[in-house]
């Protein structure tokens, strides 16, 4: 139905900023809301952030709120994270999914993950 490729994890110094990108194929990207996760080892995966399909309407964790920003181009199909003053505890897997509703059903569809380490 949707591939989502997910790309631009690494390393970074605290303080520092990395920009996560989330493209899928196989449909019509703005049909779908996007959103990011992450987990971090030995922990539940929590909500970081998400966008409705036009980009309109954005949401935001309290942990986050203010260092990260969620934006989407749907001419390439493409979502994205930039994450902004980075902090230890932000380090973790990083998934995007994207999502519709259709009647009663639900679609939900996911990244294979990237690792982001933030060093002190």
């Amino acid at each position: 139905q949707v591939q989502l490729v997910e790309s631009g994890g690494g390393l970074v110094q605290a303080g520092g900023s990395l920009r996560l990108s989330c493209a899928a194929s196989g449909r019509t990207f703005s049909n779908y809301a996007m959103g990011w996760f992450r987990q971090a080892p030995g922990k539940e995966r929590e909500f970081v952030a998400d966008i409705s399909g036009y980009g309109g309407t954005t949401n935001y964790a309290g942990s986050v709120k203010g260092r990260f920003t969620i934006s989407r181009d749907n001419a390439k199909n493409t979502g994205y994270l930039q994450m902004n003053s980075l902090k230890p505890e932000d380090k973790a897997i990083y998934y995007c999914e994207a999502n519709r509703r259709y009647g009663l059903d639900l679609y939900d569809y996911w990244s294979q993950g990237t690792q982001v380490t933030v060093s002190s």
